[in-house]
């Protein structure tokens, strides 16, 4: 199961490093022409924001296991990833956007099986 949690947080912190580098570099313009029309309904700081949230939360997902400094920042950033989704969840709810819901319901259930094992029977 170990490795089972090590390769979900890699996935997880891989997802979540990329969209969120993306989604704190990138021009609110330039996201909504690439699908992502969810961000006209916040401003560019609030964009930023979401984005940088999503890409410290990928790198405490690996890093601090992986250097053996403060490992229960991963299932702190696991637990933060589970809220966001869930943020996401009733935001695109409101919006009616039911695939990027079905997105949104697995990656809460990963980050929340990874939040689940390293706060319990395997934790660090």
């Amino acid at each position: 199961m170990n490795v089972t949690l090590w390769i979900i947080a890699g996935l997880l912190a891989v997802l979540f490093l990329a969209a969120g580098l993306m989604k704190s570099t990138q021009p609110k313009e330039k996201l909504a022409s690439s699908g992502m029309d969810w961000v006209e309904s916040f401003s560019p700081g609030a964009v930023r924001t979401i984005g940088a949230l999503e890409a410290l939360a990928g790198i405490g997902l690996i890093l601090p296991a992986a250097v053996d400094i403060a490992p229960i920042f991963v299932p702190l950033a696991a637990t933060g990833l589970v809220l966001v989704m869930i943020g996401a969840m009733i935001f695109h709810a409101r919006r009616k956007e039911t695939q990027a819901i079905l997105m949104n319901v697995v990656l809460l259930a990963l980050a929340a099986v990874v939040a689940w094992g390293r706060f319990g029977p395997y934790a660090f």
